[in-house]
């Protein structure tokens, strides 16, 4: 198989990559087979991590101010000559068969407009939290269901003219946000189908500590996300979203009141104790993961921020909803996404 039968273009936004990001290069580089191009779109970057991308002669995209991953995404899909685009973030790397198993899955299954993967099992970073974050969002993607019902631009396929058709990605996120949800619930809604290829890994090189980890799970995704999900009006039973998830929120919140108030009414220890053992019940399987992956300190060390978690994930839906109540759907104006700033690449004939 050669880089003219795949049709794969890799798109990829930095913004102030650093060194991971001459790690993902380096990585892409070692596809066998290449992909078509690799387009790299440096959004409004001021280390110069573009020049990383002319020393593996990849084609350069330069946006003289930032105007987020989303935006940047899709001045590379624009410009992309690949009927596959293959979406990847700066701070990855890929495995060396990544281009093939993109080939081959599209080859397998012609009516599938999409596909994702996940994170590796065996992240970058080895303090606590990346360790945890990382891993959590492996087995969350390695569990779920092979008919997705969302996207992930991490490590996100989809055909060109489809995402082209569905105006690509959301330009009203102006950080790393649900851009990508955004765009797998449009996709479902028009009828396509997306795929999780679990086999399909990306090695995740980011260094998570307790400030980014909260910024980027509660303000980026977690607040955003409600207001999407209660704009469709739906839960989706997959991934994050799986019903074990929100009981696994509606008990902590029962074991916090219920130690709160076990102040006052000792009687109340009762159902806290109820609640910390379906906790740990209905998340049994991730805490074995954990133990298998990392050891039995480990796992326990997961218990309390996994908790929290569903904690915060349960406060973002609250805030939310209440949002959601005093500023309707209707009263929003917000921006959408579109390609005029960049003119239609005109195909060879």
């Amino acid at each position: 198989m050669t880089s003219s039968d795949t049709g794969v273009s890799i798109v990829i936004p930095v913004h102030n990559g650093g060194e991971n990001f001459r790690k993902c290069l380096s990585s892409v580089a070692a596809c066998d087979p290449p992909p078509l191009e690799t387009i790299v779109v440096a959004d409004g970057e001021s280390d110069g991590s573009w020049r990383i991308a002319e020393e593996y002669a990849m084609q350069v995209i330069k946006l003289p101010l930032s105007g987020g991953p989303a935006r940047a995404r899709n001045a590379g899909a624009n410009a992309a000559k690949g009927d596959i685009l293959f979406f990847i973030d700066a701070d990855e790397t890929v495995p060396k068969d990544a281009v093939k198993q993109i080939a081959a899955d599209f080859r397998q299954h012609p009516d599938m407009a999409a596909l994702f993967g996940s994170y590796d099992d065996d992240p970058y970073e080895s303090n606590f939290l990346s360790q945890y974050k990382n891993l959590l969002h492996h087995y969350v993607h390695q569990t779920g269901s092979s008919e997705a019902s969302t996207f992930w631009s991490g490590c996100g396929v989809i055909r060109r003219n489809i995402f082209l058709e569905m105006n690509g990605f959301d330009e009203g996120y102006r950080h790393p946000s649900i851009e990508d949800i955004e765009l797998g619930y449009r996709l479902r809604k028009a009828g396509h189908t997306i795929r999780l290829l679990k086999e399909l890994q990306v090695k995740h090189l980011k260094r998570w500590g307790i400030r980014s980890l909260l910024k980027a799970d509660f303000f980026f995704r977690a607040l955003p996300w409600t207001e999407l999900i209660l704009n469709e009006g739906k839960f989706v039973n997959d991934l994050n979203l799986k019903l074990s998830g929100r009981i696994s929120v509606a008990a902590v919140f029962i074991l916090m009141l219920s130690l709160m108030g076990a102040v006052f009414i000792p009687k109340l220890l009762i159902p806290a104790l109820l609640s910390a053992g379906l906790l740990l019940w209905i998340n049994r399987d991730v805490y074995r993961f954990f133990q298998k992956k990392r050891g039995l300190c480990f796992a326990l060390k997961t218990i309390p921020w996994h908790w929290f978690y569903f904690f915060y994930s349960g406060a973002a839906f609250v805030i939310g909803f209440a949002r959601h109540r005093l500023n309707p759907p209707e009263n929003n104006q917000k921006s959408g996404t579109c390609f005029e700033n960049f003119p239609e690449r005109k195909d060879k004939e």
